[in-house]
């Protein structure tokens, strides 16, 4: 399944208060950038994923954000230093960006 033209549109509205976003498509989703850090994946299914580290990733596991894992051929669950953007964020371009802010002072 590809991520539509829909789906980056909107992200890229949500976060253009970070200032020039761009994107790479990999890892089956597309990957966005700020200033040449990857902060986030939008998944092809629309969802928008912010990376974590330090004290954000301990806050977002906290707050009980929905972390991205995977597991192959049922094997053990693998976590990814990912999680899932809360709705509220998707409805509030400003704290949508005052997230990806924390993200990236982390990373």
């Amino acid at each position: 399944m590809s991520i539509s033209d829909a789906d980056i549109a909107f992200a890229l509205e949500l976060l253009e208060g970070l200032g020039p976003v761009t994107t790479r498509k990999m890892m089956g989703g597309l990957c966005l950038y700020a200033d040449g850090t990857i902060f986030a994946i939008l998944h092809s299914d629309g969802s928008i994923w912010l990376k974590g580290a330090g004290a954000f990733a301990d806050r977002m596991t906290a707050e009980g954000w929905t972390r991205w894992t995977y597991s192959r051929d049922g094997k053990k669950v693998t976590a990814m230093p990912y999680w899932q953007l809360p709705d509220a964020a998707l409805d509030d371009p400003s704290l949508a960006c005052t997230l990806a802010r924390e993200a990236l002072r982390e990373l």
